[in-house]
């Protein structure tokens, strides 16, 4: 893994016009993402800091006026076509359920869209926790927005996005990924207040200071919709519930004693987690600011030893990553996504990387792990049309 594309955007617009006989309107690009910190706060209305990775879903597209959709994939034979009238939750699964949802969510909130070719393609790897899935949407849904001339900003598309997953393909997500996958900036982290979503971009040009951030893909399938995210959002919203608070995002770290000592042992460790991550966002945001990365470093690891033992959604693949990062002489580590699989980050010296690396494959190998894969993370531009 590479972090280049694995196909252009005129490549995608050629199989285009080969499969569907006459070419695109335009192909739009759309960028997966890192958090760098800020896990499972998005849905209480917290603080995250994501960076876009150069990785990104490539979407071919253009209007028919029949009332039909039409999907289909470069990586996969299947094409799936659907009435646009048709459209409800349900009614579509599979990968082409996130793009068909962000046509429905379109046309549910009164938006005038027709029908559609689309084909897909890209490199943001599946299934690992690099928002993939806000990636498809993201592409598709910026797409249709121009090509219908809505005028649409884009916290407010990234909003329509999340609404295909979560009530369209029935995943509980917050609007972290959508944001980042439309909002970030070449060279910037996106610090985004997911109540608000005021957006601030803080300078991420980490090379210069001789570091790189290495994204460790575990290859340890990362399964969200298989309950394990819904517990933990349900979770924090009984926690707020039981604080007599709209949402763990108005519990203070300086409340946090009292507020613990109002929850009962289920719900205690995981309100600890939303709480103090938050914290550890604003901390971050400071830190990077002036420049201090060792720090930040160190928050990382808090921040993975809270998602670790307090919200229990790491895995044996994520801790030991992490752990052999550490010891290789990373300055910070940490799980980044939902977690239960997935990847990992890690922030270190350029120098160290090799070592690192060598690190991890050794310790995957000594634990009967799949060999891991590793890609910098350079922070990317959001999305955006790449080819007319």
């Amino acid at each position: 893994m590479t972090g280049t594309h694995t196909v252009s955007a005129e490549e995608v617009a050629g199989e285009f016009a080969r499969r569907y006989g006459r070419p695109p309107e335009g192909v739009w690009g759309a960028p997966g993402r890192v958090n760098l910190i800020g896990e499972h706060t998005d849905y209480v209305g917290g603080y995250v800091l994501p960076v876009a990775l150069p990785n990104r879903t490539l979407a071919a597209v253009r209007r028919r006026f029949d009332g039909r959709l039409v999907f289909a994939s470069t990586m996969t034979d299947e094409v799936v076509e659907v009435a646009l009238d048709e459209l409800a939750p349900g009614t579509v699964k599979g990968w082409a359920a996130y793009p068909a949802g962000v046509v429905w969510a379109l046309h549910t909130a009164g938006h005038d869209v027709v029908g559609t070719e689309v084909l897909v393609s890209g490199d943001v790897p599946v299934g690992s926790g690099l928002s993939s899935s806000a990636a498809l949407e993201c592409s598709v849904g910026l797409a249709l927005a121009e090509l219908s001339g809505l005028t649409l900003g884009r916290p407010e598309l990234a909003l329509l996005c999340q609404q295909a997953e979560n009530t369209f393909v029935g995943m509980p997500s917050g609007v972290m990924d959508q944001m980042a996958s439309l909002c970030c900036s070449e060279g910037y982290a996106l610090f985004l207040d997911c109540r608000s979503l005021h957006a601030e971009s803080v300078p991420f040009a980490i090379a210069d200071q001789g570091l790189v951030l290495l994204v460790i893909d575990t290859r340890a399938p990362h399964r969200l919709v298989d309950g394990g995210y819904a517990d933990r959002r349900m979770s924090a919203t009984e926690a707020a519930i039981a604080l007599g608070v709209a949402s763990l995002r108005d519990v203070s770290r300086e409340d946090l004693p009292d507020a613990l000592g109002r929850l009962d042992e289920r719900l205690r460790p995981r309100a600890r987690h939303v709480v103090t991550e938050n914290a550890r966002v604003l901390v971050t945001v400071d830190l990077m600011r002036a420049g201090d990365y060792a720090s930040v470093g160190q928050l990382m690891n808090m921040s993975h030893a809270s998602l670790r033992d307090d919200y229990e959604v790491s895995s044996p693949e994520l801790d030991t990553a992490v752990d052999a990062a550490l010891q290789a002489g990373a300055l910070g580590a940490r799980m980044t996504g939902g977690g239960f699989g997935g990847c990992a980050i890690a922030l270190l010296r350029h120098d160290r990387r090799e070592q690192v690396e060598r690190a991890v494959r050794d310790a995957y190998t000594e634990r009967g792990f799949d060999e891991p894969r590793f890609f910098p993370a350079t922070a990317s531009a959001g999305a955006h049309r790449e080819a007319p």
